[in-house]
């Protein structure tokens, strides 16, 4: 596991907590008492560190190379075997940073959409880092339409630092396609249940993220800009961007205090890298009580109540 620099502490005792196993294994002596005081030191140092997080950290807990990507929550969510992905937005190609397809959760049908990072350099290459070109969002966009049109729930996974700024994706129209997202979004007649479960950028993350309810993970941020680029164009640089982090209010607790989204879903003790199974299944609860309530309700009522909550949102209510 890498850790990132203010796990350090943790990373120190968890070496010591090892070392302490080796020799009692290697030489026979037993080790058991003082490896048991270094594992309870680990315990208090974690809570310590992890129940302390400034926003920046969380930031940082966010872009975790070890934490769970879509594909990964895909694979825990759905059921062994169950996850069909479909590609193409039936225009100009596919787009490997966002994935999708149909999957059962404990044997409820699904549409999964999600942005997609890579775990290698070569992977992060080929799916940019999560950031969407256009053709992702008009497959996203298809596939929620598929999903309306076999009454079929829309899970979206958020994961990106935004859309991809690239000189093509503008040729082919990236603006539009994220507005044409949200336009159909908000009247699509299904439920749509939304996660933030890394990073939130700007509109890469608001295109797949008009939902009935919208969550996020517990040590994951969501806002129109990063820390850094807020930084760069307040002081001209990127030192202050954890001062901007924290001004910013883009934590799941600052979200939540605004009423921006409708529920923070808990992660284990340091992140959802340390404990990969039990964040699966905090997720799969509150996916399975909305997927239960949401269904129930006429295709009216989910559009209203969808616009109604994002309307409410802006400072002003027509």
């Amino acid at each position: 596991m890498e850790y990132l620099e203010f796990e350090q502490p943790v990373k120190e005792l968890i070496d010591q907590y090892e070392k302490c196993v080796q020799l009692g294994t290697e030489s026979g002596i037993d080790v058991d008492e003082s490896c048991k005081k270094i594992k309870t030191k680990i315990e208090e140092t974690k809570k310590k560190i992890y129940g302390n997080l400034t926003p920046w950290q969380r930031v940082q807990l966010s872009r975790h190379p070890d934490r769970p990507y879509t594909l990964d929550y895909i694979n825990g969510l759905a059921d062994e075997g169950s996850f069909v992905e479909l590609h193409g937005d039936r225009n100009f190609g596919d787009d490997p940073a966002m994935i999708g397809g149909i999957a059962s959760i404990s044997g409820n049908t699904v549409m999964l959409i999600g942005t997609q990072k890579g775990r290698t350099t070569k992977e992060r290459q080929h799916r940019r880092f999560g950031m969407s070109n256009p053709e992702g969002y008009r497959k996203a966009l298809r596939l929620m339409k598929l999903a309306e049109k076999f009454n079929i729930p829309v899970v979206t996974l958020i994961d990106t630092p935004g859309a991809y700024p690239g000189l093509e994706a503008e040729e082919r129209g990236q603006g539009e396609a994220i507005a044409r997202n949200i336009f159909e979004m908000c009247s699509l007649k299904v439920p749509i249940i939304t996660i933030i479960i890394g990073e939130g950028a700007s509109g890469g993350a608001l295109g797949i993220g008009v939902g009935n309810k919208v969550y996020m993970m517990e040590n994951t941020w969501y806002s129109v800009i990063s820390p850094e680029n807020c930084s760069a164009i307040l002081w001209r640089s990127w030192e202050y961007k954890e001062t901007a982090a924290t001004t910013m209010k883009l934590t799941a607790e600052d979200m939540l205090k605004q009423e921006l989204i409708d529920g923070i879903i808990p992660e284990p003790l340091g992140g959802a890298h340390y404990d990969a199974a039990t964040t699966y299944e905090n997720v799969k609860k509150v996916l399975l009580k909305d997927i239960k309530t949401l269904s129930k309700q006429a295709p009216e009522k989910l559009v209203n109540d969808r616009q109604e909550k994002f309307i409410a949102m802006g400072e002003f209510k027509g």
